[in-house]
């Protein structure tokens, strides 16, 4: 199902989005997830644990949305979804559908390189029981802003309601108007919004997403982007 947008409105030039960088390695604006780095990083002396940088080129055609770094994924690696379950799947669909030139997803130093397709998280530090508050995904909206409007996609993969409500925070879009539903496409001004439930291990386990379900997913973007070049 496509839900269409009737503005013509796309990329607004605020001046949240021109003066803010689309990600800053040192922030520490949430003081509920610095903290929560902080002790993860003195537990885990090896681990990443401080925000988690997208991944891919600078400007893509697609860019996918996830929550935020998993606890032993993102955020141990330093790579959007690199080391935990949920990457597997992630990136082996964006390797079976052209976006990527192997599956990957075990450790930065794989070889995996994405190809027309960047990665990114509505929140880019690991929250406790990787759920972060509201005020937090305000917090770190504007790097998703910004790297919107660096990185100009013409397809947003959104992961989850959260993440799907963050986009359209991100484009200044009320969320009443395009609610988050599996396999739904939201035609947003001058992009598209695909929507899929998140490719976590919990997911996945329960059979809420299946690997050919998501893989419809993808396959709908890659068809979308062919055709309308």
């Amino acid at each position: 199902m496509v839900v269409r947008s009737k503005s013509a409105e796309f990329y607004p030039k605020t001046p949240r989005q021109t003066k803010v960088s689309a990600f800053d390695p040192r922030c520490r604006d949430c003081p509920r997830l610095a903290a929560h780095l902080d002790r993860i990083g003195h537990e885990h002396p090896g681990y990443h644990a401080r925000p988690v940088a997208p991944f891919g080129p600078a400007r893509a055609e697609l860019l996918v949305v996830g929550l935020a770094p998993g606890l032993h994924g993102a955020n141990r690696t330093g790579r959007p979804f690199t080391g935990d379950r949920a990457g597997i799947l992630l990136y082996r669909t964006l390797h079976r559908r052209g976006f990527a030139n192997r599956e990957g997803s075990a450790d930065p130093d794989d070889g995996l390189e994405l190809k027309g397709c960047r990665v990114t998280n509505a929140v880019k530090c690991l929250p406790p029981q990787n759920k972060p508050k509201p005020d937090e995904v305000r917090r770190c909206n504007r790097y998703l802003a910004a790297e919107i409007a660096a990185v100009r996609p013409r397809a947003i993969l959104a992961l989850g309601a959260i993440a799907h409500r963050a986009v359209l925070m991100a484009l200044g879009l009320a969320p009443g108007k395009w609610r988050f539903a599996h396999h739904t496409v939201h035609e947003l001004p001058s992009l598209r919004l695909f929507d899929s439930y998140h490719c976590s291990r919990y997911n996945t386990q329960t059979r809420r997403l299946t690997a050919a379900g998501f893989d419809a997913v993808v396959r709908d973007i890659a068809t979308f982007l062919r055709r309308s070049r």
